[in-house]
């Protein structure tokens, strides 16, 4: 567990793929317990330890996570994430060469529970949310392109969707039309970047991982 943020309010982990925010069916330890874990031993806690999940990214995606330590900075994190007050910049490597070097990709979209998977719908659709958001090319490589994606709009499995409508999976995500899966089981999706003001001393907080060992690779 990579920790790069800690306070007595907030704890910001640097999340592997593969790794779970929260409990699901799988059984497996997810970070939040993990945290609770880490916080028991750090500081000799007796009882139970608070850790409130702010917001997930999916199993398969890398990066930043807020998790708050106080039931207090959890109301207030929640809160800001509802008025799109935390900002989220990912880094995601995908296949081919988009044809423009930045643009804004907009649709309605839908999550299916039962697949765990997100398709594009019509606006008048049943269970239709807009989904905005801005990329920018970062690098181009022989056969992949790192893009920079800022979310308008946070909906499941969005990014992956997207892009790949734009004609350009994310390398790994086998689910929204990759060629072919990554090593680790992940995709290639690294949410790089966090900022946001801290919910109790209201310091201006800005975070950032460095990119992935294949993103690495193709900026050289």
């Amino acid at each position: 567990m990579q920790i790069v943020y800690e306070d007595n309010h907030v704890i910001v982990v640097n999340k592997q793929a593969g790794e779970i925010v929260q409990g699901d069916k799988t059984g497996d330890k997810p970070l939040s317990e993990m945290i609770k874990e880490y916080l028991k031993e750090k500081y000799q806690k007796p009882g139970n330890v608070f850790c409130g999940v702010v917001h997930r990214i999916d199993r398969p995606v890398s990066g930043l996570v807020i998790f708050a330590r106080t039931s207090k900075a959890l109301t207030r994190l929640n809160e800001m994430l509802r008025k799109n007050e935390i900002h989220k910049t990912y880094w995601a490597m995908v296949e081919g060469h988009p044809a423009d070097d930045e643009g804004k990709l907009e649709c309605y979209m839908r999550s299916d529970g039962r697949m765990n998977k997100s398709f594009v719908c019509k606006e008048g659709d049943p269970d239709a949310k807009r989904a905005e958001l801005h990329y920018k090319v970062v690098a181009r490589g022989d056969r992949y392109s790192i893009l920079e994606v800022r979310l308008i709009t946070g909906r499941k499995h969005q990014i992956r969707l997207q892009l790949s409508q734009l004609g350009h999976p994310i390398q790994g995500d086998l689910k929204y039309g990759a060629r072919r899966s990554n090593p680790d089981g992940g995709i290639s999706l690294l949410a790089k970047r966090i900022e946001f003001v801290h919910p109790v001393s209201k310091e201006n907080i800005s975070l950032e991982v460095d990119p992935l060992p294949q993103m690495q690779k193709l900026l050289g």
